[in-house]
């Protein structure tokens, strides 16, 4: 397993430098570089040159010894940080990030990213590396070093015929061209049928590091050595690398995210190649090589790993508290990012490389210590998330009930009665019936028949109380994510929402018997703000009030009206909620003395009264319209409750939220408005 130790080439330290510093500077503000996020594909191709020339020169050794040699290496190489990171990472999540629809996929993603397949859930989530929700996930950064770990399980047997020697060398190149190959036309098919997959799989990625293989087989056949630092090379060398260098910058400056991971990377890949090649063994004489090489830029370089891993969880902190527009926040994240980047190269990665007994213990052992070590960490990971709702600093978490609109299955008032839940699966989406069970009471209320999206969830806990307080049913159409006569087309209008609307209305059609209430709770203004960002006010009033807006309001009415009249032909009665408060900051990201000085925060939990009556007032009136076109359709609306008479709507009441986010109402709201709800259901006049 011996042979001519691989020499140490600054320059690449230099890369590293560049890659890192350009992928921070897009993370920080996407403004100052916009192709910055490229510098990922730097590191991929820079990893595939590193790894076969640190395996390149060992002796002939067989399959069975090769894998755990190499296996040994990599695990000593960048699993002590990974774990040290995650580890901490977990902590501090469970500390200050309350558990939302907009950090929903974080603590598995920091699970599967010990195991190297975070790349996996963040696929899953359709929401692509560039949407504005991966912003608040501090493990997304781990989807690349996802796919290098999955590079890792393939390079063995790809190279393992290199290390053979013999005099068919360029034959066993072959096998690893064929498979960057392949996987260039994958990434092109799959980047016009899955943008979001073809992003972070390993599959669309693999000849990026491929390319990097390839370059030094090819360069070894070419006669170059890497046992020794300084060789000579034709003059013509140096243009190359200048060329090399504006296709690298190039690609930095203005890669756009469509096009990623091909063609877009395209420009970046090649410049790296040629980079790595042409700058192979020059001297300092070189102006770009004494760039590369400058003290400070190879530290950088050299410590790029930890700076990679920590720079993305410090930014998405400060996005959950103070945010990360002033410059002095920047700087003081900067700041972190640099200490703990320093304290984990210095600390950790630098004293297992050197550990004596990890570099001379048998390669199986070091294997089978460090995935003992990865298993443990990643166990007391999913401990620290199971004890979020104990030590979360959040008083989201404290005050779980009051916020969250789950709602309890039982009630002291109701002895022995519980709530059963049964989901069905409805085409995409799904329909859940709430009923009491373990009492013998008669039902005292109608049925209700539930249809919306998450607004129409929200009122989970009022479903339960009124099923546990009335013997009667509660039946939840969950409509795909997708609004049910919101009186606002362009939130219904996808083909996804329109075939689940058809599917759900037609289901109901068919469960609908004679006295059962529907319910028809939907966001029926348009949002100030989201979970992640605020919307300028000129944009709601103009979805309000615009000659636009105005006519897909009248147009939406008219199909409601034919909805509507199906469902009274069942002998149904029909209630419809109306428009409730909206409000200028996402509510729990504003509770904390530690994240209401958010720029997201400057909306305040309050809005006037006055304006809130004038949004309101064109959608009630076409609600009232159903009323008078449609018998037995009534309104009812929580708005008098949920913003009693004043100067302004409160998202708080003595304290407790009645509002979750910007729109969506809490669980504390959900027991306000019960009795009204019921008294609603009972008799709607």
């Amino acid at each position: 397993m011996t042979g001519s130790k691989p020499a140490y080439f600054p320059y690449i330290d230099g890369l590293r430098a560049i890659a890192v510093a350009a992928v921070i500077a897009y993370h920080l503000k996407a403004s100052w570089l916009p192709g910055g996020f490229a510098g990922v594909d730097v590191f991929f191709v820079i990893s595939g040159f590193i790894v076969s020339a640190s395996v390149g020169s060992l002796e002939r050794m067989e399959l069975i010894k090769f894998i755990p040699f190499f296996y040994a290496r990599r695990l000593l190489r960048i699993g002590p940080a990974l774990v040290v990171c995650l580890l901490l990472v977990s902590l501090v999540s469970a500390l200050i990030i309350p558990s939302a629809w907009l950090s929903r996929t974080n603590q598995q993603t920091g699970i599967y990213a010990f195991f190297g397949l975070s790349n996996f859930v963040l696929a899953r989530t359709n929401n692509d590396y560039f949407s504005p929700t991966t912003d608040f996930n501090p493990f997304t950064h781990t989807w690349s070093l996802g796919v290098e770990e999955q590079f890792y399980f393939i390079f063995p047997v790809l190279f393992f015929a290199w290390t053979l020697r013999g005099r068919q060398r360029r034959l066993n190149m072959v096998l690893p061209a064929a498979a960057v190959a392949v996987s260039l036309v994958f990434s092109s098919w799959l980047g016009q049928t899955d943008k979001v997959a073809a992003y972070y799989m390993i599959g669309s990625r693999f000849w990026q590091l491929g390319a990097g293989v390839l370059l030094y087989q090819s360069m070894t056949l070419a006669g170059q050595r890497f046992d020794v630092a300084d060789q000579p090379s034709p003059n013509w060398f140096i243009w190359g690398a200048a060329a090399s260098l504006v296709a690298f910058g190039y690609g930095l400056l203005v890669s756009d995210p469509s096009g990623f991971p091909f063609p877009g990377s395209l420009w970046v890949v090649l410049g790296t190649l040629g980079l790595l090649g042409f700058l192979h063994g020059k001297s300092r004489a070189v102006p770009l090589v004494k760039v590369l090489e400058f003290g400070p830029v190879r530290f950088v370089g050299r410590i790029s790993y930890s700076l990679y891993l920590w720079h993305w969880p410090v930014f998405v902190f400060f996005r959950w508290t103070v945010g990360l527009d002033a410059p002095l926040f920047q700087f003081i994240a900067m700041l972190l990012v640099f200490i703990f980047s320093v304290a984990s190269y210095r600390f950790v990665e630098t004293p297992v490389r050197r550990l004596r007994v990890a570099r001379h213990a048998p390669r199986l052992t070091v294997v089978a210590v460090a995935l003992a070590l990865i298993a443990t960490a990643s166990w007391a990971t999913r401990r620290i998330n199971a004890a979020q709702p104990r030590i979360s600093l959040t008083t989201i978490a404290r005050h779980a009930q009051d916020w969250y609109p789950e709602g309890a299955n039982s009630d002291p008032a109701y002895p022995g009665c519980t709530v059963s839940l049964s989901i069905e699966k409805l085409g995409s989406g799904t329909v859940a019936t709430y009923s009491r069970r373990n009492c013998n009471h008669v039902a005292t209320a109608p049925r209700v028949l539930a249809i919306g999206d998450s607004h129409a969830l929200a009122y989970t806990p009022m479903y339960k109380e009124y099923v546990l307080a009335t013997g009667a049913s509660v039946i939840l159409y969950n409509n795909s994510g997708c609004s049910f006569m919101s009186l606002q087309p362009w939130r219904e209008e996808s083909a996804v929402c329109t075939g689940s609307t058809a599917a759900t209305t037609a289901d109901m059609l068919k469960r609908l018997a004679p006295g059962d209430v529907i319910f028809l709770p939907s966001l029926r203004l348009p949002r100030f703000a989201d979970q992640w960002v605020r919307f300028p006010d000129s944009t709601v009033r103009e979805d309000v009030f615009s000659a636009q807006a105005m006519k897909s309001r009248a147009q939406a009415t008219e199909a409601a009206v034919e909805v509507l009249t199906e469902f009274h032909e069942k002998q149904t009665r029909v209630i419809i909620e109306g428009p409730t408060p909206i409000f200028k900051s996402p509510i729990y990201r504003c509770a904390q003395s530690y994240n209401r000085s958010n720029p997201i925060c400057s909306g305040g939990t309050t809005i006037s009264r006055v304006e809130m009556m004038a949004l309101r007032k064109p959608v009630l009136d076409a609600l009232t319209n159903l009323t008078t076109r449609v018998p037995n359709v009534h309104i009812w609306d929580p708005f008098p409750v949920l913003c009693p008479p004043g100067p302004t709507c409160d998202a708080f009441a003595k304290g407790r939220p009645l509002f979750f986010d910007g729109d969506h109402i809490s669980g504390y709201a959900n027991r306000v408005l019960l009795p009204s709800f019921t008294k609603s259901v009972r008799s709607p006049e």
